[in-house]
């Protein structure tokens, strides 16, 4: 059994990577000496990680892919093992926001876009990923949901459904794959500084975070890839089902 604390030579798979925490995470994996598949729906942006990761000296390469869509994933997942001679860590980030009250002309569209992007994506991924993970030595998979899978926001119950749907599935697989020393863990963001959050003005963001979180700030994309490092070393190895919120003490305030 290994207890490294390296992920050096380790072939990572982030989805969602082309900003915000997937990008982070995708910078913080490679610098670490891992090498990155830098996924997402815009390719131009997926293009543009990997080549600030090259430039850096690290190993990137670049893929488009909607998760919506399954046979992309299929593909994509496959490409990702052959270029890099395996696989070791999933990282199921990609993610869309979509507000809509229960009553809305609109909420279908809504609730059934955030499940495939959110949730069912997930599976498909961890899918087509579990023939290459079962050679890893160190396998790791790790689903980003959210604090709204813990609390929820009105207008807002389809992501937190689907986010909470991540959670469960996190726990239901860490029992199914725990037997094969895959480990399967959840992230849940609390308020991050992303392009999710850029259009709220910076006066409400302040206002929200010290009132909200324990540490009175916004959070930066950074802070939540090391915690997602953490899940992947090898060392990680008896940590599996749990969902740890990285939201500044969000969820612990009551007031």
């Amino acid at each position: 059994m290994s207890l490294s604390r390296s992920v050096q030579g380790s072939v990572v798979l982030i989805t969602g990577a082309g900003g915000g925490m997937g990008a982070a995470t995708a910078r913080v994996f490679a610098a670490q000496g891992a090498h990155v598949a830098v996924t997402d729906r815009d390719t131009e942006a997926a293009v543009a990680v990997a080549e600030t990761i090259l430039a850096a000296g690290g190993s990137a390469h670049p893929w488009s892919l909607d998760v919506a869509d399954p046979d992309q994933i299929i593909a994509v997942v496959g490409e990702v093992a052959a270029r890099f001679g395996g696989l070791d860590c999933v990282i199921n980030n990609a993610g869309i926001s979509g507000f809509s009250a229960i009553d809305d002309d609109g909420y279908e569209a809504v609730w059934d876009r955030s499940i495939a992007v959110l949730l069912t994506s997930h599976h498909r991924v961890i899918r087509a990923a579990l023939p290459h993970l079962r050679k890893s030595a160190a396998p790791r998979i790790v689903n980003i949901a959210s604090t709204e899978a813990l609390g929820a926001t009105a207008r807002d119950s389809a992501y937190a459904a689907a986010k909470a749907g991540v959670t469960g599935l996190t726990r239901a697989l860490a029992v199914e794959l725990g037997r094969e020393g895959i480990t399967v863990n959840c992230i849940c963001p609390g308020p991050i500084l992303t392009g999710m959050t850029d259009a709220i003005p910076d006066e409400a963001r302040q206002t929200y975070a010290k009132r909200r979180t324990a540490l009175g700030r916004y959070g930066a994309p950074e802070e939540v890839a090391h915690i997602t490092l953490s899940l992947c070393l090898p060392a990680a190895s008896y940590l599996t089902g749990v969902t740890i919120p990285v939201d500044g003490g969000l969820m612990a305030r009551n007031a």
